[in-house]
C-alpha cells in the first residue's frame, strides 16, 4: 500500500472531496512543540506499487500546522490551521511563491481545528486554544462571528453532513456542544466525558449522531435528543483517542486514532464493536481520514512522519 515520508510529524490528513487520489497532509517540526510547519498536497500513483505517492506541492509556514480541510466548493483551495493562531488559504494550482493567498489572524493562541461546510460549501470554522470558534467566509478578511461559551481549548470542530448552520465542537472543558449559527448561543451541551474530549464527529447518515473522543480512551456515540446516557461507550485503545471519523460509506462504522499509535474501526451496533486494529505507526497516531469517494480507503499520519494509504481489510505496510 502506498506510503509517504513526511519531513515532519503528521498532525492531519484529508482526502479530496474532487478526486479520488488527491491527499492534504498537515504536519509539525519536533513534534508540534516548536518550529515550522509544512502543508502536502499529495497523489496517488495508480498502480505504482509501495511507494505509489508523489507531491503535487508543499507549503511551508513559520509555525506547525494542526489541521487541515479542503473547500468543498474549490478543487484546489484548502485551509489550513497553524499554531501561530493563523488559519491560511492556499492554493494547490498555484506555486508556493503565490501562497498563502490568504493569511486570517484573529485567534490569540493556537488554531488546532478547521472544517469546510460541505452543506453551503461557502464558508469554514476553526477552533482554538483561546478556547473559541470562529465562522469566516473567504470574501471578508474577518471571521462572521465568534462563539465563546468553552471554558478551556477548543480542540475539535465539525460541521453537521446534513444541516447548512450546524456544527459541533469538542473541548477540554470535559464537553461538546452543538451549535446553530442563526441562534445566539450553543442549543446542546453534553458533558460526555470526564476527561478532555479532543475530538468529535457527526454520524454521516443520522443527523441526531454524534461521535466524541477523550484523553479517557473511550468514544462515546450519542442521539443529541435523549443524551442522559450514550448509545455506545467503545474501549480498546490503551491511550488518549486523538481523533475520531464517521464513515461515509457504513452509517454505524467509525475510525479513531490514539496516543496507543493505533488506528481502530468500529461498528458502534455491533456486539463485537472493534471491527479492525492497525499497528502500523511507531509513534502517536494523530491523523485520519475515510474517502467519500472510493469506499474503504483509508489514509493515517502520525509522529512518526509517514502517511500511510490503504484499503480497508489489508496491511498498510504490505
Amino acid at each position: 500500500m502506498p506510503v509517504f515520508k513526511t519531513p515532519f510529524s503528521g498532525y492531519a490528513v484529508r482526502f479530496s472531496p474532487f478526486y479520488e487520489g488527491r491527499l492534504l497532509v498537515a504536519t509539525s517540526q519536533n513534534f508540534g512543540i516548536l518550529g515550522n510547519g509544512r502543508l502536502h498536497v499529495l497523489d496517488l500513483l495508480p498502480s505504482a506499487g509501495a511507494a505509489g505517492i508523489s507531491e503535487v506541492a508543499a507549503f511551508d509556514t513559520a509555525d506547525g500546522v494542526y489541521d487541515c480541510c479542503w473547500s468543498e466548493s474549490h478543487d484546489s483551495l484548502a485551509v489550513s490551521a497553524v499554531a501561530d493562531g493563523s488559519l491560511k488559504l492556499w492554493d494547490a494550482s498555484l506555486p508556493p511563491s503565490a501562497n498563502p493567498v490568504r493569511s486570517f489572524r484573529e485567534h490569540s493562541r493556537e488554531a488546532h481545528s478547521v472544517d469546510w461546510n460541505p452543506v453551503r460549501r461557502d464558508s469554514f470554522l476553526s477552533a482554538s486554544w483561546d478556547d473559541s470558534l470562529k465562522l469566516w467566509t473567504l470574501d471578508r478578511p474577518a471571521s462572521l462571528r465568534t462563539f465563546r461559551e468553552h471554558s478551556y481549548c477548543v480542540y475539535s470542530v465539525v460541521w453537521s453532513p446534513r444541516h447548512a448552520d450546524v456544527f459541533a465542537s469538542a473541548s477540554g472543558d470535559r464537553t461538546v456542544r452543538v451549535w446553530d449559527v442563526r441562534e445566539p448561543v450553543s442549543t446542546l451541551v453534553i458533558p460526555a466525558h470526564d476527561h478532555e474530549i479532543l475530538s468529535c464527529d457527526w454520524n454521516k447518515y443520522d443527523e441526531c449522531c454524534l461521535a466524541t473522543a477523550s484523553v479517557d480512551k473511550t468514544i462515546r456515540v450519542w442521539d443529541i435528543r435523549a443524551t442522559r446516557a450514550p448509545l455506545a461507550n467503545l474501549a480498546g485503545h490503551g491511550y488518549a483517542v486523538r481523533r475520531i471519523r464517521f464513515s461515509p460509506h457504513r452509517e454505524s462504522v467509525l475510525l479513531s486514532c490514539s496516543y496507543d499509535m493505533t488506528v481502530c474501526m468500529w461498528d458502534y451496533r455491533a456486539e463485537d464493536a472493534l471491527i479492525a486494529r492497525y499497528d502500523h505507526h511507531t509513534e502517536f497516531a494523530v491523523g485520519i481520514d475515510m474517502s467519500v469517494l472510493v469506499e474503504g480507503l483509508i489514509a493515517s499520519t502520525g509522529w512518526d512522519e509517514f502517511v500511510y494509504v490503504w484499503q480497508h481489510g489489508t496491511d498498510p505496510r504490505a
